[in-house]
C-alpha cells in the first residue's frame, strides 16, 4: 500500500483524491457564505450552529489539514518528478522532448496563490477581530460584522476578488483531474465532464465573489 502511494500513480490518486474533499467542502461554504445576503442575523446563526457542533468542527478542519497537506506534497513532489523525467529526456533527445503545456504550469501558479489565500483567509477570519452579537437570545460571534468592515476595504475587496477567479480557473481544470486520477475520464465523457467542471466553477467562484461584492457595493451606496 505504502509503495503504491508513493508512487507517481498513488501521487496522482492521493492528489484527485485530497481535491475531492476540497472541492465539496468549498461548495458547503459557499452556500453558507451566501446566507449573509439574506440576513446578518442568519449569517451569524449558522456560523454558530458550525463551531457548536465539536465533532463536526474538529473532523471537518482534520479532513481538510489532512486534504491540503496531502495536495500539496503531490503536487509539488509530481512537478519535480516530471521536471526530472523531462530533462532526462531532453538529455537523451533534445529535439525530442515535450515542453509542459501552459495549462499544467498555470495550476502550479495560481494554486500557489490559492494557497496563500487560504493562510490570509484564516488569518482574517478565523483569528481576525472578535465581535459578539446576540440572536434569538443567544450569545454568538458577529462574524457578519468583521465581514462587512473587512470587504469595505478596496485592497481586502480586490485581492479577494482575483484569488476567487483563480479559484474558479483551478477548479475548471481540477474536476477534470479528479475524474483522470481516479481512470474515470473515458473519452466519451470528458466533454460532459469537462463542461461540468466549468459549471461547477463558475457556481462556486461566482458565489463566493458574490458576498465581497455584495458588502462593498452596499457601502459605496450608504456612502453616496
Amino acid at each position: 500500500m505504502n509503495k503504491f502511494f508513493g508512487s507517481s500513480v498513488g501521487k496522482k490518486y492521493l492528489m484527485g483524491l485530497s481535491g475531492l474533499v476540497w472541492a465539496g467542502f468549498i461548495f458547503v461554504h459557499m452556500l453558507g457564505n451566501m446566507l449573509i445576503l439574506v440576513s446578518p442575523d442568519l449569517y451569524n446563526s449558522y456560523g454558530h450552529t458550525v463551531v457548536s457542533n465539536k465533532v463536526l468542527l474538529y473532523g471537518t478542519e482534520a479532513a481538510l489539514i489532512w486534504a491540503l497537506v496531502t495536495h500539496v506534497y503531490c503536487a509539488i513532489t509530481l512537478t519535480l518528478s516530471n521536471r526530472a523525467a523531462r530533462s532526462s529526456r531532453y538529455a537523451a533527445t533534445p529535439n525530442g522532448g515535450k515542453a509542459p503545456s501552459f495549462a499544467s504550469q498555470w495550476m502550479a501558479v495560481h494554486g500557489s496563490i490559492i494557497l496563500v489565500f487560504i493562510i490570509s483567509h484564516l488569518i482574517t477570519f478565523k483569528y481576525g477581530s472578535y465581535y459578539e452579537t446576540t440572536v434569538n437570545g443567544v450569545v454568538m460571534r458577529d462574524l457578519a460584522r468583521l465581514i462587512f468592515e473587512v470587504f469595505q476595504q478596496p485592497l481586502a475587496f480586490g485581492w479577494y476578488v482575483i484569488s476567487l477567479i483563480l479559484l474558479g480557473f483551478h477548479l475548471t481544470h481540477g474536476v477534470r483531474s479528479i475524474f483522470q486520477s481516479f481512470g474515470l475520464l473515458h473519452p466519451a465523457y470528458q466533454p460532459i465532464i469537462k463542461k461540468a467542471g466549468v459549471v461547477y466553477a463558475i457556481v462556486v467562484a461566482g458565489g463566493f465573489i458574490a458576498q465581497p461584492v455584495f458588502v462593498f457595493v452596499t457601502k459605496t451606496i450608504m456612502s453616496a
